[in-house]
């Protein structure tokens, strides 16, 4: 998402609870670390001159942290709240859009209906019977509450909905639809629709049928308000804290998810550019998102309507923790967290703020090991700074907790609602083929034709045409075809596969489960298997009986309509992901069989990987989990289908789907954390004490030990400057030692951790340099995290099982801690400078312990 520069921190600041605490806490150890470093100035500048420009660099730091931090977490907040908004509004005028699309061709083939032009040409006077199949028609189709019938007067010949009885009408659609050769979508009140303030009504005109003048006008009046109230119902913030609307050109409210915060009519500020800026509505300011439609097969909606949602302020940063994040993984946890740079610069920002403070600490631990006199002041000073310092991880442990969970947590609800975005879209669409089947299979034309046990070539040739001119207004369908009472087809609408299909027989479970079908509200669908019918590809075939026109029960044949599944799923699921990077979609079924997919890697056919309880979810339901896929840690969302009005609630039809959204995050990585912490006592008088300082650290999750005597120093990670003449796979760059008193000179950089487990290491924020120095040579060694610089008794430093036969090892002894719990591997120097400058040829280059 993009947001202009100039975001106003004291807008939001007051409404972020702990970004506040957060800027409290850093201005106070900003204040804490000035100190110190007066304190070492003041008291012990001789001791003290080694660390203090390091100190000087993390009081800087802290100055620019406390100045941009803040900015940035509540960017990032500002940012998360706009995005999940913004989902939610894209949708509502997305599905609408693709709702009123199907509207737009129903019009289109109702008014070419032979039986009802006959009936408005005045052909014949049947009323009843023309009310009855236009109720027909709206069992069917039940987004419908009022189907008209009018001639060119606005005389009213016929209507479904007796409630409201109308005579006749002179609304200005009639002459517009009288006039165009194309539909005429109207939303406006009307005498068509008595009592309601507004109606939805798409209307065409009709032709004899004999003569091709124009006769009369079809309205087909959309029952809008229960549509939307279905779409909120489904989609609304269950926590009551945002609201989702409807809007017309002139930003007016057209439907509100709860008219009693917002009404229908009222006039709310719009934000189609993404501007992280409050708006005003009725004395409360909010954060809104707001989006025109995209389109859908070319059609656009009605002019100007907008999909927006907007979101108080006061509660807007105050979402709930995802139960997701209560029992993640802590190897999954500390893996997404060494990928904040790519997902959350700011939680990275923080992350290595906190290093800087640690390196500070360790390195002044380094410089006063084993010194005694006068630099006792300056570990009194750095007993200050190691107090701040753990002050300082504690803030810095609970901001990273904080953001990362907003993060996640954010991201969690995005997919788990997109997943739910894309099994409605399923569910609407597949409910529209359920309806065009059942209603073209009462084509009195088709019902004709295959009553007569004769039918001859005419015959054929104008069932073809009547197919081919229903496929060319439902372009969702590859074929079309009739078959007769033994399962023959005599006619399809695809010329490719016509002269294969034509003749062929359905197979026999079909006819059968069609033959049974006792009403003409009910259908049959094909499980979604390959099928010759689509080119030995997997779709569904949705079939209706074509009954006698005399004896309903009696079934003379039947409709089989092929959707074109390949285009139209794929269609859904990338709109659904609409563009999101490093995400991918799919259809499955209970198995886990892929019928969909934006993940060329997994074809259609193929299983996909996911946990049992995500296949057995409960109808309707949604869920959002952190998983591992692919090699990457991924945020995965899985909606369970749970139908659309009366399709798969209460037809009788069964056909469970899920959604399944990835959102990846990067490659897994090896966890660094250990176990089992060092527990280092304060000791400021050392001279008391018997024994030897060790620099401590990790690499992955094992802690490692070197002599503090031979270190100088640690540096990040990030200064290594890599080489490409060098053969040597530990060997990995350089590094770039200059200070103020001496001149520039450079060190090899090589890798322990490739040393100690044969595989290079990953270089992430924690990952650190720890410089040594032996025989007058200096190298570094990359780790994966410093810890601290502790005193060890003799009695506990033993030596390893090998170390008295051969001193050739890179792991000589180890280090019981903690009572014996926690063992440290110190590393041989001497053998490690022998072996990494090529004096001696190792026999063993590590010990695993």
């Amino acid at each position: 998402m993009t947001q202009s520069t100039d975001l106003q921190i004291d807008t939001f600041l007051p409404y972020m609870r702990d970004v506040i605490r957060c800027e409290q806490s850093l201005h106070e150890l900003n204040l804490m670390w000035r100190m110190i470093e007066s304190s070492a100035k003041m008291n012990c500048p001789l001791e003290a001159r080694s660390i203090l420009p390091t100190m000087a660099a993390t009081r800087s730091g802290f100055n620019r942290l406390e100045q941009e931090l803040v900015v940035s977490l509540v960017r990032e907040k500002v940012t998360t709240v706009l995005s999940e908004i913004g989902t939610k509004a894209h949708y509502v005028i997305d599905i609408v859009v693709r709702n009123l699309y199907e509207r737009t061709a129903d019009v289109g083939f109702l008014a070419t209906d032979k039986e009802l032009c006959s009936f408005v040409a005045g052909l014949h006077d049947n009323q009843e019977k023309i009310r009855a199949r236009l109720r027909a028609y709206r069992n069917k189709y039940t987004v419908y509450d009022e189907i008209i019938l009018l001639d060119t007067h606005g005389n009213v010949l016929v209507q479904i909905d007796e409630s409201t009885p109308i005579e006749g009408s002179t609304d200005p659609l009639i002459t517009q639809t009288l006039t165009s050769h194309s539909y005429v979508e109207t939303f406006r009140a009307s005498d068509l629709r008595p009592g309601k303030q507004k109606a939805l009504i798409y209307s065409r005109r009709m032709l004899h049928p004999e003569t091709g003048s124009i006769v009369g006008v079809l309205c087909l009046c959309f029952h809008f308000e229960q549509e939307m109230a279905g779409i909120f119902a489904s989609h609304r913030d269950l926590a009551g804290r945002s609201n989702m609307l409807l809007l017309d050109a002139d930003n007016c409210v057209i439907e509100s998810a709860d008219p009693l915060w917002i009404p229908v009519g009222a006039k709310v500020p719009v934000n189609h550019s993404d501007s992280p800026e409050l708006l005003m509505f009725r004395g409360r300011e909010y954060l809104v998102r707001t989006f025109h439609a995209v389109g859908y097969q070319g059609y656009m909606g009605p002019h100007g309507w907008q999909g927006q949602v907007m979101i108080p302020v006061e509660v807007a940063f105050s979402s709930s923790h995802s139960r997701a994040l209560d029992n993640l993984d802590a190897d999954i946890f500390a893996g997404l967290l060494s990928h904040a740079q790519s997902f959350s610069p700011p939680l990275y920002e923080i992350m290595s703020t906190a290093e800087t403070i640690r390196r500070v600490v360790w390195n002044g631990q380094v410089k006063t090991a084993g010194q005694h006199g006068e630099l006792l002041k300056l570990k009194t000073i750095l007993d200050q700074i190691s107090e701040t310092g753990s002050r300082s991880d504690e803030l810095f442990a609970k901001s990273i907790g904080d953001l990362y969970s907003t993060v996640l947590a954010s991201g969690l609800r995005d997919a788990e609602f997109t997943s739910h975005l894309l099994i409605d879209l399923l569910d609407r669409n597949l409910y529209e083929r359920s309806d065009d089947c059942r209603w073209w299979a009462l084509t009195p034309e088709l019902r004709m034709a295959l009553s007569t046990p004769e039918r001859d070539l005419e015959t054929i040739s104008r069932i073809e045409d009547i197919l081919q001119y229903i496929n060319s207004l439902y372009t969702v369908y590859t074929c079309l075809f009739v078959y007769d009472e033994h399962g023959c087809i005599i006619a399809c609408t695809n010329q490719e596969a016509d002269r294969q299909l034509t003749g062929s027989y359905i197979d026999a479970e079909t006819l059968a489960q069609v033959q049974a079908l006792r009403t003409e509200q009910q259908y049959h669908v094909s499980p979604f298997v390959p099928t010759q019918l689509y080119g030995d590809n997997a779709t569904y075939v949705y079939h209706a009986a074509i009954r006698d026109p005399d004896t309903t029960q009696l079934i003379v044949g039947g409709i089989g309509i092929v959707f074109d599944s390949a285009i139209e799923l794929s269609a859904m699921l990338h709109s659904g992901l609409d563009s999101k990077q490093k995400s991918q979609a799919f259809y499955v079924n209970r198995q886990g069989v892929i019928m969909s997919t934006t993940d060329s890697s997994r074809p259609v056919g193929s299983t996909l990987d996911i946990d049992a309880d995500l296949l057995a979810l409960n109808n309707g339901e949604s869920t959002s989990r952190i998983v591992i896929h692919d090699g990457e840690y991924a945020i995965l969302g899985c909606s369970a289908s749970c139908g659309y009005r009366e399709f798969k609630t209460s037809d009788g039809y069964k056909e469970d789907v899920l959604a399944v959204v990835f959102e990846s995050f990067g490659a897994v990585r090896e966890n660094n954390q250990n176990s089992e912490k060092l527990h280092i006592p304060l000791n400021s008088n050392l001279a008391e004490n018997e024994g030897e300082e060790y620099a401590t650290f990790f690499i992955d999750g094992a802690m490692y030990a070197i002599p503090a005597e031979y270190v100088m120093e640690a540096q990040a990670a990030s200064k290594i400057s890599s080489v490409s003449m060098d053969s040597k796979a530990e060997r990995i760059g350089v590094l770039d030692m200059q200070n103020q008193d001496e001149e520039r000179k450079y060190v090899w950089v090589f890798d322990l951790g490739h040393l100690t487990r044969g595989r290079p290491s990953v270089i992430d924020n924690s990952s650190q340099v720890v410089v040594i120095c032996y025989g007058g040579q200096t190298i570094g060694l990359l780790v994966s995290e410093l810890h601290g610089v502790p005193l060890f008794q003799p009695s506990q430093i033993v030596p390893t099982p090998l170390a008295g036969q051969t001193n050739r090892m890179l792991v000589s002894h180890v280090i019981k801690a903690n009572e014996g719990r926690l063992l440290i591997q110190t590393v041989n120097v001497p053998y490690l400078f022998d072996f990494l400058m090529e004096k001696k040829v190792p026999d063993e280059v590590s010990m695993s312990i």
